[in-house]
């Protein structure tokens, strides 16, 4: 019986803070690692190390990047006045996928969810005001997943952001119920941000 302060004990206690992941998968990818592919395991341990030496939050939009700016927020070429609210930087990657949208981003990383004790402390509504506040926005589109917590993100977003001199939409009540924006399919999303619900005017 391993120890409960050895280094594999260690590996498997670290790899439970992946999502999904309990004790039983996080054995799993431990012995896999350690047995079948320990250059994998190398190459885990050096991209990670990078990516949190490098990796940081875009100064606009919040999102994940290694500049300054994401991308998105250095192309001039996109909409600025458009500003599509998401809950985490993969919501980004759906959108751009569907091809609908050519405004910019911003990045909320949560959600709002009273049953688990996450307030607003749990979003960046700080800076996300901010961003409006300072910026020639004129419609923001609430894009925050169609479940409980998304909807309860979005319900307080728009309780906050309506004092705003800007339209607000929600996405189309197309998108399904429970449906979370990272496993949607590009045309249904595309046709929720076409169809999208005009808040306030």
């Amino acid at each position: 019986m391993a120890k409960s302060n050895d280094s594999l004990s260690n590996l498997i206690t670290a790899l439970k803070a992946l999502p999904n992941v309990g004790t039983k998968s996080a054995q799993r990818i431990a012995y896999h690692l350690l047995q079948h592919n320990r250059a994998g395991a190398e190459r885990i341990v050096a991209t990670l190390s990078d990516a949190l030496a490098k990796v940081r939050h875009c100064r606009l939009c919040n999102t994940f990047c290694e500049d300054e700016l994401c991308r998105i927020c250095a192309d001039e070429k996109r909409d600025a006045t458009r500003l599509m609210i998401v809950q985490m930087p993969v919501d980004i990657a759906g959108m751009e996928d569907a091809h609908c949208h050519d405004g910019h981003y911003f990045v909320l990383m949560g959600h709002i969810d009273p049953t688990q004790g996450k307030d607003l402390g749990h979003i960046e509504l700080e800076k996300l005001v901010q961003r409006i506040a300072d910026n020639p926005i004129e419609e923001v589109i609430i894009a925050t997943n169609f479940t409980a917590q998304g909807n309860a993100t979005a319900f307080v977003l728009y309780e906050i952001l309506k004092q705003y001199p800007c339209k607000i939409s929600r996405l189309s009540h197309g998108m399904p119920l429970g449906g979370e924006i990272e496993y949607i399919d590009a045309g249904t999303l595309a046709q929720s941000v076409y169809e999208r619900k005009r808040l306030k005017d």
